[in-house]
């Protein structure tokens, strides 16, 4: 079933969902949040990507109004793409949910065991995709803007590839790709020295929780087809969901590669990892190409209708409110 196979590799995006919260209206949010509203870009010249507790910039020292923050400015993005019902709104609404679930998870106690450097490191990495898609959207042909992510957004521009195909290209983009620089960046060790794998891996379980839901809202706002039993090329969810948490961990093995680099091996560690994030992207841009037999009929008529249907599916945080 796709619609499964989607649940398993949507577990993997929340590393990609180190990152947002806006738009959510629930109890435990309203009674945790600060009433100062924090501009994501006044916030971004002073935030370094290293952690640092002490730092008056409250994304550098890890405060969850960051997140709240930068939730402000995924959603400010991803509303016209999904109101205009273009390709690129797959990956950025399905961004939007999981950190926004992630932002629910950081205001309950106990839940990460060093929640500030956990807020850090999703403002870091979440910079990564925002900085991407702004730069390709003022020049496509940048070359700041990594390949991987010129392909995934390529191919969502020009309509070329399915439902999945957006999912997976931006997923690869940002998890093989983005993150291993953004946890290097991020720094792997808390101030006391301690690593932080086991805040990363706590993250598992929340996209765990996420999956479900995030593809329902999927089918029903915007193509039918991430929940088809009838596509071809329907993977094993559970041979999928092996496929994404390899991704992860490579990628946390990555950043400890760059933290352990020297300026002479550095290059070669980042020129690796954006040679395989290249080689995936290619080969899920082929792979979940339109053809003249499965074309994007469907999913044309589908959105235009359903784009501004409610989530169907409670999130851990409750049902979205945008």
């Amino acid at each position: 079933m796709f619609g499964v196979r989607v649940r398993a590799a949507a577990v993997a995006v929340m590393l990609a969902a180190v990152a947002t919260v806006a738009g959510v209206s629930t109890t435990q949010h309203r009674a945790g949040a600060d009433p100062l509203l924090l501009d994501w870009t006044a916030l971004l010249p002073g935030l370094t990507d290293a952690y640092d507790p002490g730092s008056s910039n409250v994304c550098v020292s890890g405060k969850v109004q960051c997140i709240d923050a930068v939730v402000r400015e995924m959603q400010r993005r991803a509303d016209p793409l999904v109101q205009s019902c273009s390709d690129q709104a797959l990956f950025a609404l399905t961004y939007l949910r999981v950190t926004q679930a992630y932002a629910w998870s950081a205001r309950q106690p106990g839940y990460y065991a060093d929640p500030s450097w956990t807020n850090h490191a999703v403002a870091v990495f979440a910079k990564y995709y925002l900085g991407a898609f702004d730069t390709w959207s003022a020049n496509p042909n940048s070359s700041a803007v990594p390949r991987a992510w010129k392909i995934a957004f390529n191919a969502a521009r020009d309509g070329r590839v399915s439902a999945a195909g957006n999912f997976f290209l931006g997923l690869n983009a940002h998890i093989n790709h983005d993150l291993a620089l953004a946890m290097a960046a991020a720094g792997l060790s808390g101030p006391d020295g301690a690593s932080e794998k086991a805040n990363y891996d706590k993250i598992n379980f929340l996209l765990n929780s996420v999956t479900l839901p995030l593809v329902a809202e999927l089918t029903q706002r915007l193509d039918q087809s991430m929940d088809d039993t009838s596509l071809p090329l329907s993977l094993d969810a559970t041979a999928v969901g092996e496929v994404m948490w390899t991704w992860r961990e490579q990628a946390w093995r990555n950043a400890e590669l760059l933290a352990d680099s020297t300026t002479l091996t550095k290059p070669l560690v980042t020129a690796t990892i954006d040679a395989n994030s290249i080689t995936q992207a290619t080969t899920y841009a082929t792979t979940f190409a339109y053809t003249p037999v499965n074309t994007r009929a469907a999913r044309d008529a589908w959105c235009p209708v359903h784009h501004e249907d409610p989530a169907p599916q409670p999130y851990p945080f409750g049902f979205p409110t945008d």
